[in-house]
Order: structure tokens, then C-alpha cells, then sequence
């Protein structure tokens, strides 16, 4: 990327080289992703929502020693034993902090005193300004397009940079259907200062997802992911059995104890860690139809700033 997209405010607030953050998504976002993300120049994030304490700590401890650049923890507010997750991060010393699912105001002054960077994750505009108050050092501001979670308002990322951009000054990063360089340039061309990439990390060589997930999720057809559980908390499916079966109580107006019923536990954790295509929940963003290769992070990393370049270097000579 060119000087100065590299010099910008997201660069300098996290120590990266490139404006790219890794996003720390359950069941994909082990030791091994982050660690490899953070060596070739973004930051790469431990993804706490899918982590007992300790495992945590243990990947923390991992990441350390596979890398000597900056690294950060993602945590979702609504984590059950969020008060331990905290202790561990501030006695393993991590230095930065993404926030998602919930008031940013919960946990940000606490790890703003202890000297940690915090990112929050939001979907509206409405929790920008919260996010000002709470004091954040940036904002993730995620689209419709992406996997897993997703805002209820169902704004694209196209739509919601430049209105978070409006609303607030705070340095902003793009998540929800950046999977390619030319995406980056896009969000950056939005307003924003850096993008989160979850999609293209999640089917990489590191991912701890496991090996049926990730072929599930190659090449997939336009339409072939969709929003559901959208009275439980909305959240991008690939189409299975399992998404079919919910999709089918929806429609027939099922509750949201209903679908908590079906739903149970470990769903996530059946789809994309142990690789039961058919009745886990299969998480992935629409921009899964741009992935057509399992490929180390570091070719990732480095196709994505090539064709940056090569596309902003196109749009100069219009």
C-alpha cells in the first residue's frame, strides 16, 4: 500500500504496518490465525467467545511466543465469565482490546486504566456516539455482509461507513464483505481508515476451522448464505440442514424460546470446529463467493496489498 495509507491513524494507534485487522471470530480465530495475521503486518486478534478462561490464556502465551508484533483479544461483551477473560488479559499483559455485542461503556474505562487500546464493534450510528462517550480509541463499524452476528438495522457496509463517518471522528475500520484488496480500497474510498477481514482469514491454511468447514465455504453461489435467527440474534448461515430446519419454524412465526430450544448448545461449535456440515451452524460472510482457495495468511496478506495497489494505481490514470 502506499505511504500514505500505511501512515494512517489505525497504523500508528495499533503498531501495524498495514491498515488490515483480523477479525476474532469463534472457532476460527486461534493462536496459530492471529500470530501468522500480526507477522505479515496486520493484527491479528484471539477470538475470546469460543475460549475457556485458561485456553485463552494458553493461546495468549502461544501468540507471544510465535510473534514478536502487536496482537489483541476480541471479546463479546456477553460472555459468561467476561470478569475472569479480563483479569487474564491484563495479567498476560495484552495491549489491545475489540469489544463487540454489547454497551462499550461496560469494560472500556477499565482497560483504558491498565493501558489497553479498545476497539468497539457497532452497526449504527447510535452506538457510535456511545462509543465516543465511552472513551474507545476506534471503531468497527460492520456491515450487513458479514458472517456470524450481525446488526438488526441489516445495513450494508457500503451504506454504513459513510454515515458512522459523519457521525463521528473516531479513527474507523470497515468489517462485513472486505475480502479482497480492491474491497479494501473501497471501504477506504467510504471513509474509513482500516478494514477488519474475517471471511478470507477464516478459510485460510491457519484458521483452526476445521477442514469440512472451510471446503463447505469455498467457491459458495451468490444467495447461498442468508440472515437468520433474527429474533434470537440475527446471524449470516451458509444454507444446511440445520439452517433449513430453523428457516421453516421462522416462517411459521416460532418463537424465540422456540428457536432457542432447537438451536441448544455447541452449534457453532459443531459446524465449524468439528466439521458437521449438515447440522452445525455454518458462519461465514457473503464474501466467502470471492474465496476460491485454501491459502496461507501471508499470500492472503500479500494478494490483498498487490491488488490494492494495482486497482488505486488503475483509478489514478482515469
Amino acid at each position: 500500500m502506499t505511504k500514505g495509507i500505511m501512515a494512517n491513524r489505525i497504523c500508528e494507534l495499533l503498531g501495524i504496518k498495514y491498515p488490515i485487522v483480523q477479525g476474532g471470530m469463534v472457532w476460527c480465530s486461534g493462536w496459530e490465525l492471529a500470530s501468522a495475521v500480526s507477522n505479515a503486518g496486520g493484527l491479528g486478534l484471539l477470538g475470546a467467545g469460543s475460549m475457556y478462561p485458561e485456553i485463552l490464556r494458553d493461546h495468549i502465551r502461544k501468540c507471544k511466543a510465535a510473534t514478536d508484533k502487536p496482537f489483541g483479544v476480541n471479546v463479546p461483551l456477553m460472555y459468561p465469565q467476561i470478569e475472569e477473560i479480563m483479569k487474564i488479559i491484563v495479567e498476560e499483559g495484552v495491549k489491545v482490546v475489540f469489544t463487540s455485542a454489547g454497551n462499550p461503556k461496560a469494560w472500556t474505562s477499565f482497560l483504558k486504566e491498565k493501558g489497553i487500546k479498545v476497539v468497539h464493534v457497532i452497526a449504527n450510528g447510535k452506538f457510535a456516539q456511545k462509543c465516543e462517550e465511552a472513551g474507545v480509541d476506534a471503531i468497527v463499524a460492520e456491515g450487513f455482509e458479514a458472517g456470524g452476528h450481525n446488526g438488526k438495522e441489516e445495513t450494508t457496509t457500503f451504506c454504513l461507513i459513510p454515515h458512522i463517518r459523519q457521525v463521528t471522528s473516531l479513527p474507523l475500520i470497515a468489517a462485513g464483505g472486505v475480502v479482497t484488496g480492491r474491497n479494501v480500497l473501497a471501504a477506504m474510498a467510504l471513509g474509513a481508515e482500516g478494514v477488519q477481514v474475517g471471511t478470507a482469514f477464516a478459510l485460510s491454511a491457519e484458521s483452526s476451522a476445521s477442514d469440512e468447514f472451510k471446503r463447505r465455504c469455498l467457491n459458495l453461489p451468490e444467495g447461498e448464505t442468508k440472515l437468520s435467527l433474527k429474533k434470537v440474534s440475527p446471524t449470516r448461515l451458509v444454507k444446511n440442514e440445520f439452517f433449513q430446519q430453523i428457516y421453516d419454524l421462522e416462517c411459521k412465526g416460532a418463537s424465540a424460546d422456540e428457536l432457542k430450544e432447537i438451536m441448544g448448545k455447541g452449534r457453532p461449535k459443531k459446524g465449524m470446529f468439528e466439521g458437521n456440515i449438515n447440522e452445525g451452524m455454518l458462519e461465514i460472510g457473503q464474501g466467502a463467493t470471492l474465496v476460491k482457495e485454501i491459502l496461507p495468511v501471508s499470500e492472503i496478506m500479500k494478494n490483498m496489498v498487490a491488488e490494492y495497489n494495482a486497482v488505486l494505481g488503475g483509478l489514478q490514470g482515469l
